[in-house]
């Protein structure tokens, strides 16, 4: 991977953290180096889904694949806010 591969992953992931973020209801007790690690994660992921289902590539905004990875970011960023409570 390229420097600016690494970089876009990287504003892609904050990106869909951040939005992953604000769809969990309630204040949220993780950091925002996990919210980050949260969205590169979802990011990956749900781009796979979206290749599988085959709606990653269409004409203009790829919706879909937006959507399916900010659900899997405010799923992973509600799993880690409840793990972290329970601690």
């Amino acid at each position: 991977m390229e420097i600016d591969g690494i970089i876009s992953a990287l504003v892609i992931g904050i990106v869909i953290g951040v939005l992953g973020r604000l769809v969990v209801p309630g204040r949220q007790h993780i950091g925002v180096l996990w919210t980050i690690l949260v969205g590169i994660a979802a990011a990956l992921i749900g781009s796979a889904l979206a290749s599988a289902f085959g709606v990653a590539d269409t004409k203009g905004v790829d919706w879909v694949e937006w959507l399916i990875q900010i659900a899997l970011a405010a799923v992973g960023v509600a799993a880690l806010d409840r793990a972290k409570l329970n601690r």
